[in-house]
């Protein structure tokens, strides 16, 4: 593949928890794989009250690889990637030492290096930000990622595409989302446009419902401040979730190129019915208000089920059940596309409730490494015409070898050097999920308790997805 040409990256945020995590450990594998550009310098930011000499982020770079990284930090490749990093402070009022710090790095490159500005910061701080790229020359020559989640509804994304459009044409802007940057969600594009097995009935006529279902373990993790300005419909539904569900739902694109993915896409968003509180069910687990930094009387919603409805040809009719929070009993990636029955039923079905659910699906899940199953009613061996659930599964792990894979944040990474935006969300895109979601942020239902380590408010979540029922598959049986 065409490597990317010589880039200075700018981490924004350079010491906190995403960067510790993600950002530097998957530059580090980005080097190692030989995919970053035959130049490359990385710099460091933060504010002032946090700046850090060039050792010092070394060390911190070091030390996050070591933790989170998939290789350890020794060794040839480790030395000239430790030789690549460097820090600059900065702060509105002050970008001097990262002025000074960029112009270096791009000095020891030949200075015909491309800028990348990565803003992993809180939202609240992406204004300040742009706008100091834009009152400099850091600007030029640039592009800019920017991270979830984009504004807190239809007003404020606006405002902040104005922000940013403002400095940054939308060629240049890069609106991540790690979802979309997984091999298991990028595969539906190849399991749906490269199969005739399965794009003819990728449709409601063949389609009774579809679930993407994403319930998390963990809890706050230290969070509360980010979680009581967002939530869990904010921080998950609206940023990844639908994300996903427009790659579901989306038509052919006439080519894989950003524009045509994207503007498919746009118009599953476009057609999304405007989602009704009385079609939504909030939680919040027992216990939360008791964490630290959380108000005693919080509203915040740590869980959020809701039906979705796409009004077009394709999909009328036909519900998709999301759900996310924390706190739960498992940790999924789940999506399950529910096939109608046959119209005329000649087999007796006296299978058990649970064993009928089973069968007649696809289910995808898109936790790495992944897998995607075909589940359907068999005869069981005897002599009487008895079904029995039976499955047949594709698993990633098992069929390819992952020595070149790449996770979420290192594929789009690699795709922004390269200006690639096919995986990145569009300012229409968001703009058009924020107006379906208005009505539910204007006259949010009251969270209902449920106890950690469940799943969610019941009866609410059960009855909101009737007559159907939340299909987790045992995640043992694929593994």
């Amino acid at each position: 593949m065409t490597r990317p040409d010589n880039h200075v990256i700018v981490l924004f945020g350079a010491t906190g928890d995403l960067a510790k995590r993600k950002l530097l450990p998957g530059l580090f594998h980005l080097a190692r794989a030989g995919l970053l550009p035959d130049g490359y310098r990385i710099v460091g930011s933060s504010t002032a009250r946090s700046a850090l000499s060039d050792d010092a982020f070394r060390k911190h770079a070091h030390d996050a690889v070591a933790t989170f990284g998939r290789s350890q930090p020794s060794g040839p490749e480790w030395e000239s990637f430790e030789e690549s990093l460097s820090f600059g402070a900065a702060q509105p009022e002050d970008p001097g030492p990262l002025l000074a710090a960029v112009r270096s790095a791009e000095d020891s490159l030949g200075g015909q290096a491309r800028r990348l500005f990565h803003l992993a910061v809180p939202p609240s701080a992406f204004g300040s930000m742009i706008g100091m790229l834009g009152d400099t020359d850091l600007a030029e020559n640039a592009k800019v990622i920017v991270e979830k989640p984009f504004g807190t509804d239809l007003a404020s994304a606006r405002a902040l595409n104005k922000t940013i459009h403002a400095v940054f044409d939308e060629s240049r802007v890069f609106r991540i989302d790690h979802f979309l940057g997984k091999e298991s969600v990028d595969n539906i594009l190849a399991l749906r446009f490269a199969n005739g097995l399965f794009e003819p009935i990728w449709n409601r006529d063949h389609i009774s419902h579809v679930q993407i279902d994403v319930p998390e373990t963990l809890g706050l993790e230290g969070r509360a401040g980010f979680y009581e300005r967002t939530g869990a419909f904010r921080d998950m539904i609206v940023t990844h979730l639908i994300q996903v569900l427009g790659i579901v739902a989306m038509e052919p694109p006439v080519s894989l190129g950003a524009q045509a993915l994207r503007d498919e896409k746009a118009k599953v968003f476009e057609a999304l019915r405007p989602i009704e509180p009385a079609h939504v069910v909030r939680g919040q687990y027992e216990g939360y208000r008791d964490e630290p930094g959380v108000t005693p009387d919080s509203q915040t919603e740590t869980f959020a089920a809701l039906r979705l409805e796409v009004d077009n040809w394709r999909w009328a009719g036909v519900p998709f059940h999301l759900r996310s929070g924390k706190n739960l009993a498992q940790h999924r990636e789940v999506i399950t596309l529910g096939l109608r029955e046959p119209p005329l039923r000649m087999f007796r079905t006296d299978l058990p409730h649970h064993e009928k659910n089973t069968g007649n699906k696809i289910v995808i899940d898109f936790g790495d490494p992944g897998w995607i199953a075909a589940c359907f009613l068999a005869k069981e061996p005897g002599p009487t015409m008895r079904l029995a659930p039976a499955t047949m599964t594709f698993r990633y792990a098992d069929s390819f070898c992952q020595k070149h894979e790449l996770e979420g944040y290192e594929r789009l990474l690699l795709d922004a050097m390269l200006g690639d935006q096919s995986l990145f969300t569009r300012s229409d895109e968001i703009e058009h999920i924020w107006a379906a979601s208005t009505p539910l942020l204007e006259n949010p239902p009251p969270p209902q308790p449920y106890a950690a380590g469940s799943w969610g408010p019941d009866p609410a979540v059960s009855d909101l997805i009737a007559p159907h029922q939340w299909h987790l598959p045992d995640a043992g049986a694929h593994a």
